[in-house]
């Protein structure tokens, strides 16, 4: 049987059964990871021990501001930038051990590309609860 979009083995196209609705999706795929918060990302960050990755798209980043150090990879790019075994990676893309934390504006869509990156491989891939707006929140560094 099929795959659904979380990995977990379930075919919601089985006949009566209703697809998941986006936040049954998100519960699902959250549960798969523990998710960090801003203050854990950040000290992470700055022991080198996680990578922070922006998803966010241009006109955010630009309203909003950069979080130093993160490295910025359109959502659309983000399995070919990050999977260590791909002919578009980056740099940083070291191996399946990276620890990934996706960064996007409030911490849906960094929980969809986690999990992307989780069926890459990227076993220790996570997201930001609250995405950059957290980040700010928290009072942590952020550049024009």
């Amino acid at each position: 049987m099929p795959d659904d979009a979380a990995g977990n083995g379930a075919d919601d196209r089985t006949p009566g059964r209703q697809p998941p609705g986006i936040d049954e999706l998100l519960e699902r795929v959250r549960f798969r990871y523990t998710r960090v918060e801003a203050r854990e990302a950040y000290e992470a960050a700055r022991a080198g021990e996680a990578l922070l990755v922006d998803i966010r798209y241009a006109a955010l980043r630009e309203r909003d501001g950069l979080i130093p150090g993160a490295l910025v990879v359109e959502r659309n790019e983000l399995e070919w930038r990050l999977d260590p075994r791909g002919s578009h990676r980056l740099p940083e893309a070291t191996s399946h051990d990276v620890r990934a934390v996706v960064i996007c504006n409030e911490g849906y869509a960094s929980s969809l590309a986690a999990a992307s990156l989780h069926q890459l491989g990227l076993h220790r891939a996570t997201d930001l609860v609250g995405g950059f707006q957290a980040w700010r929140a928290a009072g942590l560094p952020v550049t024009s």
